[in-house]
């Protein structure tokens, strides 16, 4: 199994101190986020979740997903949560051309203003890899570049439900931002993973709020 910073290291987050890794507060408020969607079923199922619990997230949504499922992306907006650009094709910014990655990365802004999503500026790089003068580009058009201080792994075929649980719990903090991926291949860990995280974290007196 691979190494992973479920809790992002402090120092981490200081070397690249021009991301958003967390937003301190002292009202024990927490962000979920739901990476790679809109995805038929899953995304859908998401919502159907966070509707009843009535709580806002935020999406980082692939621009050809959106094209794709337009109708379950309007959804998200409709029910008040917040969207973000995780660029067109989730590309690999260590591995992209800069300019191929910020014309990938105004394609899926074009599509997302195409189906009325309000321009929160918010952008998360697929992987967290992103070259820093891709960032650069991206953050002189005032975007804040939005990373995680809680990483659950569900996208790992070889952690359990119950192993994204503890990750997605143990180390939350006033202000954490989670990453959640609501993605077919992140489902079978969601599922469980998802709702029991809400229980814990409400149990805790945590609340829960979508970026802006």
């Amino acid at each position: 199994m691979h190494f992973y910073w479920v809790k992002t290291n402090r120092f981490i987050k200081k070397f690249f101190s021009r991301y958003v890794w967390d937003i301190p507060n002292s009202g024990k408020t927490v962000y979920l986020t739901f990476d790679d969607g809109p995805t038929p079923k899953v995304t859908e199922w998401v919502l159907d979740v966070l509707n009843e619990h009535q709580i806002k997230a935020t999406f980082f949504c692939i621009g050809n997903n959106i094209s794709n499922n337009p109708a379950i992306f309007k959804r998200i907006l409709n029910e008040g949560h917040s969207v973000g650009n995780h660029t067109y094709n989730h590309l690999k910014g260590w591995n992209t051309e800069d300019n191929t990655y910020l014309e990938n990365f105004d394609l899926c802004q074009n599509v997302m203003a195409e189906n009325n999503a309000p321009d929160l500026k918010l952008f998360r790089p697929p992987y967290g890899r992103i070259k820093s003068a891709q960032a650069t580009e991206i953050l002189k058009l005032g975007y804040k570049i939005i990373m995680w201080d809680i990483l659950t792994v569900d996208y790992d075929k070889k952690v359990t439900p119950e192993k994204c649980i503890e990750n997605a719990t143990k180390k939350t903090t006033s202000g954490s931002i989670i990453i959640f991926h609501d993605s077919i291949k992140a489902f079978g860990n969601l599922e469980k993973a998802l709702p029991e995280t809400i229980r814990i974290l409400k149990g805790k007196g945590y609340r829960f709020a979508a970026l802006t």
